[in-house]
């Protein structure tokens, strides 16, 4: 058990069979949820997206304290304050208030956010709790904002789009500030992941950070595009 969660490995190889897997497997455990829960009754509905959520942010809080009891628990890269670990931390304000602009904010930023952390992880560990939390956590955004879609029917607006650009720019700030005094690198804002990313693509530090700001909105336009397309079918 102890081997379970707490020995590491990179048995995991990106864009293989394990990789294809994992995601099929996330995509048909979103689509059975959703469907399950749309036959469910309405209080039955708003309990499994209570209960959803938090288990997203119980997995992170876990995986902090593990890093604690492990005595390898770091300030400047285990706080979650990376924008996924952040969401995640923060989800359970949509499911339990089913405020309309917790969903226009986290919408976009984990469409183009963490979806891309599914397409290129940064998580080489296989089948250990480190690689359950990552594949759960990130993932799991990603259903629970299709699920308060589809079972809290919510809908972006254009609007929608200038409120998650502003509220991304506010994180922004936030890290530079806290990676200024903490030494950190939280939300990339210093230097690229490691690991492969998009974000190899845009160029060095301090490089992709402008082009990232550039292509934010063109992007969060064409995640709204679908919902646009759809209201204008109505």
């Amino acid at each position: 058990m102890n081997d379970f969660f707490l020995k590491e490995n990179t048995d995991f190889i990106p864009f293989t069979s394990q990789h294809l897997w994992v995601v099929m497997f996330v995509i048909s455990f979103g689509i059975i949820l959703i469907l399950w829960t749309k036959k469910q009754k309405e209080l039955t509905k708003i309990r499994i997206g209570n209960i959803f959520a938090l288990s997203i942010s119980i997995t992170i809080i876990f995986g902090i304290f593990l890093k604690i009891y492990k005595g390898d628990f770091n300030y400047q890269e285990d706080l979650p304050l990376h924008l996924c670990s952040f969401l995640g931390i923060i989800i359970p304000l949509l499911s339990f208030t089913r405020k309309f602009l917790y969903y226009e904010i986290f919408l976009f930023l984990i469409f183009a956010g963490t979806l891309q952390s599914l397409i290129t992880p940064d998580e080489y560990n296989y089948l250990n709790f480190p690689f359950f939390r990552y594949w759960f956590v990130h993932a799991g955004l990603v259903i629970f904002m299709l699920f308060a879609t589809f079972i809290y029917k919510m809908r972006p607006s254009l609007k929608s789009v200038g409120k998650s650009f502003l509220g991304m720019q506010v994180y922004m700030v936030l890290m530079f500030v806290l990676n200024y005094f903490l030494g950190s690198n939280y939300f990339y804002t210093n230097r690229k992941p490691d690991a492969a990313t998009l974000l190899d693509l845009f160029g060095d530090w301090p490089q992709y950070v402008f082009v990232v700001e550039l292509i934010v909105i063109p992007l969060f336009l064409l995640i709204y595009l679908p919902f646009f397309l759809s209201r204008e079918k109505n």
